[in-house]
């Protein structure tokens, strides 16, 4: 059997990517493929294809904006995700923590570090760019955050991140979460029927 991968382009930034990992496991399952996250930094993705998040893009729309809220709320109800919460400090800056899971894929850890911090964003609600307590919930939670963190301030890990995003527009990304299958791309976790037909 040929082995199948699905590629994540991913930044904690994103309330849809948390709810998009959380239902991944289940895709994964039936169709057998292996996931591949690739940490991007969505603020650079939006710089770079004059895209903007929903609650900016459609600030002048409100029925738009009900309509996309409402759409989460079917969502996380079908899933039985009842443990997400809207992070209060929310537009939260994700670069430390992107960066971090640049460390933590490099530590072959990307895995848990992800499940951990997308918790810390959208089920606890912590403020996930102040250092300390980035440092804080990562050492509560199995890690030694102030290594972790340390390694944050890597001029290669800092430029492995601009690498992944820069890599991303190129490939046509505007937004998270973004799924490549091989080279198709799909956006948004609306899409997930479409990436288990494009995997099957």
């Amino acid at each position: 059997m040929v082995s199948k991968t699905l590629e994540l382009i991913f930044d904690f930034g994103s309330p849809n990517a948390y709810l998009t990992l959380k239902v991944l496991p289940e895709l994964l399952d039936r169709t057998g493929a292996d996931l591949v996250i690739t940490p991007c930094l969505l603020g650079g993705i939006f710089k770079a294809t004059g895209n903007k998040a929903p609650m900016v893009q459609y600030a002048e729309a409100p029925a738009k904006l009900a309509y996309e809220n409402l759409e989460m709320r079917r969502f996380i109800a079908k899933h039985g995700l009842s443990k997400f919460r809207l992070n209060p400090h929310f537009p939260v800056n994700t670069l430390t923590i992107m960066r971090g899971a640049i460390v933590a894929n490099d530590e072959g850890i990307l895995d848990d570090y992800a499940d951990a911090v997308n918790r810390a964003m959208w089920e606890e609600g912590l403020k996930m760019d102040d250092p300390e307590v980035i440092a804080t919930f990562l050492s509560a939670n199995g890690f030694d955050g102030p290594a972790l963190l340390t390694r944050t301030q890597e001029p290669e890990i800092k430029a492995k991140l601009v690498a992944n995003t820069e890599a991303a527009v190129a490939r046509g990304v505007f937004g998270i979460p973004t799924f490549f299958v091989g080279n198709e791309i799909f956006f948004g976790k609306d899409r997930l029927g479409q990436v288990e037909e494009a995997l099957a």
